[in-house]
């Protein structure tokens, strides 16, 4: 079991960067496959970004590849999302997520726990 709570989200402007955290509870934080979702306003949840295991290997939707960066600490029990020249389409909640499964690890039902989100808004 993995208790997901998000923190760094906020208020800036276009071309702007932020650093969006997030610290797990539990004892086996390494054995999950860790996510960043989101949801703007009006939208359905979609996935941005996960990070495998042992940190090997990224994925990242086309929307947000090369300006956003997964990144974990597996002794800090933290995931990181590092994101760059936001744009007013990024606003949203940004949701972490936890995943024991090897597939379908772009989809949000295939994740067990969540945060409760942190919002960041993005102005122009």
């Amino acid at each position: 079991q993995v208790q997901l709570v998000e923190s760094g989200g906020g208020l800036v402007q276009a071309g702007d960067s932020l650093r969006l955290s997030c610290a797990a509870s539990g004892r086996t934080f390494s054995n999950y496959v860790m996510a960043w979702f989101r949801q703007g306003p009006g939208k359905e949840r979609e996935f941005v970004a996960r990070i495998s295991r042992t940190a090997g290997t990224t994925y990242y939707a086309d929307s947000v590849k090369g300006r956003f960066t997964i990144s974990r600490d597996n002794a800090k029990n933290t995931v990181y999302l590092q994101m760059n020249s936001l744009k007013p389409e990024d606003t949203a909640v940004y949701y972490c997520a936890a995943s024991s499964a090897y597939y379908g690890l772009s989809l949000s039902g295939n994740y067990n726990y969540w945060g409760q989100g942190t919002q960041v808004t993005v102005s122009s």
